[in-house]
């Protein structure tokens, strides 16, 4: 997935609950369970379709969790495809628009 810019957002076909700093996340499509920990958790909390994967990284992961950045971009990469694949995040390589009430 070591694309330049990769932008990602919550589905919203998903329910989430966080719960005791883990957060728990199901696809209602097809019921995939997922329970997130900590550092999960800030990157799906963080997906807002218009802030880069590596700027979340960098400012959110590492700067709330003693990690190596190469390390974290990696497993975030490795996080988001494997989400991504249960529908539970969107991924694209430009900002994704994001649904504003009228």
């Amino acid at each position: 997935m070591s694309e330049n810019c990769i932008y990602i957002a919550r589905s919203s076909a998903i329910a989430a609950r966080a719960l005791a700093g883990e957060m728990m996340v199901m696809n209602s499509a097809d019921s995939t369970f997922f329970t997130l920990n900590e550092v999960a958790t800030a990157i799906f909390q963080a997906a807002d379709g218009r802030t880069p994967l590596r700027e979340i990284v960098r400012g959110r992961v590492c700067e709330q969790f003693d990690v190596d950045p190469e390390q974290a971009q990696a497993d975030a990469e490795q996080f988001v495809t494997e989400l991504s694949g249960h529908g539970i995040l969107l991924v694209s390589n430009q900002p994704l628009a994001t649904e504003t009430p009228r």
